[in-house]
């Protein structure tokens, strides 16, 4: 069954902003380039240690992947940077209403393609991405021990970005709270009510069929690509970042000469 436009809603709960999971794991993602080599990873990374692990991590990344000495301070500015827009958002209040949320995956990971989508509870604060990627894996019997990470760093950017759009429901969640102290109860409900028309108020049901058909979009798919349709897909992914990157620099450039701040 789908409600629209019922009477009054349960009332939100608010909490301190952090992730939507038992750990507080952040998504890390690089994306760096100097003297001809390439880094593109992406990693989770505890909010709650301290930050001078931050260098000798980086140090470690550059000899293990036998990356130039130059990539060490940039891989270490850039965790610095995502670590620092985290913890900006930390001690704000975000509502925790009772929500379900599609999570999609669209992954390459080496030679292993994935597209799925699921159904999340978002405001279950002991929810498991590492856990839940691996049992994915398990079950699709994909044996690249490098995917489970991917798609758990996968659910966990989504998360974040839901996290960060609970901080503006939860403004406005203590600017109602506001409202209605000053207001009054009395007046508060007069007014919610006053132009309230029972007609919104809708309730449908879904048939078994329609209800096949929504659950058949949630089928995983799995791909095993040959190493040269990695190899069309890889030069294809590079093209399409080339022609992105030139883009920003365009809109970079007509910023800069036309827009005065």
């Amino acid at each position: 069954m789908s409600y629209k436009g019922a009477v009054a809603s349960a009332p939100r709960e608010l909490v301190s902003f952090r992730m939507p999971t038992e750990l507080n794991l952040i998504p890390i993602r690089l994306d760096l380039e100097f003297d001809g080599r390439k880094l593109k990873d992406a990693f989770t990374w505890n909010a709650d240690d301290p930050d001078y692990e931050i260098i000798p991590f980086s140090k470690r990344m550059v000899k293990d992947l036998n990356l130039p000495a130059v990539f060490q301070p940039y891989i270490a500015q850039a965790i610095q940077t995502q670590l620092t827009e985290f913890r900006s958002f930390e001690g704000q209040e975000m509502s925790t209403e009772e929500r379900v949320q599609t999570i999609r995956l669209d992954l390459r990971v080496n030679n292993t393609l994935i597209h799925d989508q699921f159904l999340w509870d978002v405001n279950n604060l002991k929810s498991d991405p590492e856990g839940f990627a691996r049992g994915l894996c398990k079950d699709l019997d994909i044996k690249d021990p490098e995917v489970a990470p991917a798609i758990a760093v996968a659910i966990r950017e989504q998360l974040y970005e839901i996290a960060k759009q609970n901080l503006a429901t939860g403004r406005e969640t203590r600017i109602s709270k506001k409202a209605r102290r000053d207001k009054g109860a009395m007046d508060f409900f007069q007014s919610r009510f006053a132009t309230w028309n029972p007609l919104v108020f809708d309730v449908t049901t879904t048939t078994g069929t329609e209800r096949r058909n929504e659950w058949d979009l949630f089928e995983p798919v799995v791909e095993i690509l040959s190493e040269k349709e990695v190899e069309a897909l890889y030069m294809r992914e590079e093209r399409n970042a080339r022609l992105k990157k030139r883009q920003e620099e365009k809109d970079d450039a007509f910023v800069s000469r036309y827009v005065r701040v």
